[in-house]
């Protein structure tokens, strides 16, 4: 029986969703006409919390910002929304709420290496008491940190009534001849040291115009970021990735050849759970790009590399994870390959969807959506900038994907601050070109869907959005001006996007 892939591998069969219609929601930091932005501001992460009402993104600089949603606290919980029947706003509202210097520039002397401050990835913790705990990471340093409020507290004044003496009868209110100003106790502040004299006593029941201070709690609060623990000396190479575990309790942190496991309670020891460093350095013929544990199941992790592959592993099967349990790569066609091809091959993110069941993937040129039950080959393939394939002088850079909270949706960066979004239902042609700009729909396209193209009986391959021209306005691409970093509002049909220093929020 034959079957589309997606069908097959068991995703909604209902017709799709109309495509989203996007609204521009808010801007932080957007730069004026002009203005030349700094390295340091430039963010390099960004990162909704589980709830979606906390964002948090770093930069060059070594800064995590955190963000927190207004237009849902403003009305209650959402909860009691839904108990009251009151329409929840469609328009996300987030305001700055703190910040933070993570990381600091250091320097290795042993191998005479500068290491740094640039944020790589933040990841949320489990919120306990009301207090944020989130992991950033620079090219080798973890750090844990714990957001908290604290109520600010001060000191009542102490009320002294003018109308009583002080010390040897003088009286607070009265100005003296003398150059001396006497105090309570008896003493002057000419002779300190002889504050007690011969003919003073103290009045029976004490003085009354002095009263001890008294420390208030107001209803100010000031945001305390403490570090809790620091991570370090784990990693020879560049940490790419770090990722959660469902159990609350471990995560794991990537490099180029090695993924090590953590638990958050203890920072001077981690386990090595895959090492694909070869045994002579010339041998190696892929690196570690990213990996990322699965959303419910603790003892699974998937991770990508250089080659275009992703290996899922499992580690109830050995302490070493070298042998992977399943293997996703895409069988090329055959063709004369170049180093271009090799390179544009390398996979530089993937997501698992919240159901666990499909992975997706970026490489420099395309969108992929995998079942991790079919081996044979993608579900989908989704073309991001197929105009592109000439050019080969911005092959390096790493763009992130993330997935809708419904699973529904997919979405990705490009070049000239634009980024893609496609409908990932089977049916969909939905491929929305959208531009981080107060207008985002000024260089919209929708892209027709190409033929599908088969993979052998059982799975068939969509690749959609493809771009056949430069611009569909025949404008020309920027290279310097890349949207690598966008997260997905967990919840809700919101995108926050990263365009050099500036963080825009859209929603649908």
């Amino acid at each position: 029986m034959n079957r589309n892939g997606a069908e097959e591998a068991g995703r909604p069969s209902a017709s799709p969703p109309p495509p989203l219609e996007w609204k521009f929601s808010q801007v932080f930091g957007e730069r004026t006409a002009g203005e030349e932005v700094q390295e340091v501001d430039i963010i390099s992460a960004i990162e909704f919390d589980k709830s979606g009402d906390h964002l948090a993104t770093g930069d060059r600089g070594g800064r995590v910002v955190l963000f927190e949603r207004t237009d849902v606290r403003d009305h209650g919980s959402r909860r009691d929304l839904e108990r009251q029947d009151y329409p929840i706003s469609r328009h996300p509202e987030f305001r700055y709420k703190t910040e933070f210097q993570s990381h600091e520039p250091e320097f290795d002397y042993l191998k005479s290496l500068e290491i740094e401050e640039k944020i790589n990835k933040i990841r949320w913790c489990q919120t306990v008491n009301g207090a944020l705990f989130l992991l950033s990471t620079n090219d080798k340093t973890i750090k844990f940190w714990k957001v908290q409020e604290k109520k600010v507290k001060r000191i009542s004044e102490m009320h002294m009534d003018a109308s009583q003496p002080l010390g040897n009868g003088s009286i607070a209110s009265s100005s003296s001849a003398s150059s001396r100003v006497f105090l309570p106790n008896g003493g002057c502040s000419e002779s300190p040291c002889s504050y007690l004299s011969s003919d003073f006593s103290f009045p029976p029941g004490g003085f009354p115009s002095l009263h001890l201070p008294v420390v208030v709690t107001s209803q100010e609060a000031s945001l305390v970021a403490r570090c809790r623990r620091v991570y370090a000396h784990a990693h020879d190479y560049h940490i790419n990735s770090i990722s959660n575990n469902s159990d609350g309790e471990t995560f794991i942190s990537a490099d180029d050849l090695r993924i090590n496991l953590w638990n958050l309670e203890i920072s001077n020891q981690s386990f090595n759970i895959v090492d694909v460093k070869p045994a002579n350095m010339e041998d190696l013929t892929e690196v570690i790009t990213s990996a990322e544990f699965h959303p419910t199941h603790c003892n699974m992790l998937a991770y990508s590399s250089s080659k275009g592959s992703i290996r899922l592993i499992d580690l109830r099967q050995s302490a070493l994870c070298d042998k992977h349990s399943k293997l996703f790569e895409e069988h090329a066609e055959p063709s004369p390959r170049s180093v271009f091809t090799d390179i544009v091959a390398s996979v530089s993110d993937i997501k698992f969807a919240k159901d666990g069941r499909h992975i997706l993937s970026r490489d420099y040129m395309t969108l992929k959506l995998w079942d991790i039950n079919m081996d044979s080959g993608p579900v989908a393939t989704f073309q991001v900038h197929e105009y592109l394939r000439p050019k080969n002088d911005s092959i390096f850079d790493k763009f992130e994907c993330c997935w809708s909270g419904d699973g529904l949706w997919v979405a990705t960066g490009s070049y000239s601050n634009l980024f893609r979004i496609f409908g990932c239902v089977p049916g969909s042609t939905e491929a929305t070109t959208l531009e981080a700009s107060r207008n985002p729909m000024r260089r919209q396209v929708l892209n027709p869907a190409r033929p599908a193209r088969s993979l052998g009986s059982l799975t068939r391959v969509v690749r959609r959005g493809e771009t056949p021209g430069v611009d569909a306005n025949g404008n020309s691409y920027d290279f310097a001006t890349k949207l690598l970093h966008l997260a997905w509002h967990p919840t809700e049909n919101s995108i926050a996007c990263a365009a050099a220093n500036s963080l825009y929020m859209y929603y649908a």
